[in-house]
């Protein structure tokens, strides 16, 4: 089994090992439930069984990092694979909440223009060569709110049982989790910096 170890961190799984692992299945199953997510809210009208969905997938994100940790499956590919996850199920839920009607468009809006600004910064950085940033605690902090809220917020506006207290826990989880979330995007930029400096000192040792 290969394994990799980064600075004081945990061994990360390297090559097929760090590909089929129980983490990155889970991450493909979250992946792969988002079209039947949209499918539930507009094809089925379905808000209720829609917002279960989404707070299920949401959940898992917990649940797959947990065992990735528990069990030494941390890899590479799950790195990317679980962030891109939970970025893809934020970016599809909340357009297609928008267009539902079912989430606050600031809110949504919000949300959307923080997951964009990092996803671009993120691939300009790759585009520069610089070395790849780590998720940090509070970035997973605030994703996993905002994971939460916004199946809250669909439950809300649906005839689920308690809708009205689904709809109260949207704003605890949700308003907390934006400012965390937009925190730790303004915490990435040193971070963002110090990585185009690294990629550009390797290059540099490399020729």
């Amino acid at each position: 089994m290969d394994t990799t170890t980064g600075g004081d961190g945990p061994a990360s799984l390297t090559g097929w090992a760090g590909v089929f692992t129980l983490p990155n299945l889970i991450s493909l199953v979250r992946l792969g439930c988002i079209p039947l997510f949209v499918w539930i809210l507009f094809g089925a009208g379905n808000r209720t069984d829609a917002a279960l969905l989404l707070g299920a997938l949401g959940a898992t994100d917990w649940i797959d990092g947990w065992i990735a940790r528990r069990f030494g499956m941390i890899s590479d590919v799950g790195k990317v694979l679980d962030p891109t996850a939970d970025r893809l199920l934020l970016l599809v839920a909340l357009v297609a909440m928008i267009v539902d009607g079912s989430v606050p468009t600031w809110f949504a809006v919000a949300v959307l223009t923080r997951e964009f600004l990092v996803g671009l910064a993120a691939i300009i950085l790759a585009l520069l060569g610089a070395a790849r940033i780590e998720v940090t605690w509070w970035g997973k902090t605030g994703t996993f709110a905002l994971l939460f809220a916004v199946p809250f917020f669909l439950a809300g506006e649906s005839t689920a049982f308690a809708h009205e207290w689904f709809a109260v826990g949207a704003w605890i989880f949700g308003l907390p989790g934006l400012v965390i979330a937009w925190w730790a995007a303004y915490g990435y930029v040193p971070r963002a910096l110090a990585a185009l400096r690294g990629g550009r000192a390797a290059r540099r040792s490399a020729s």
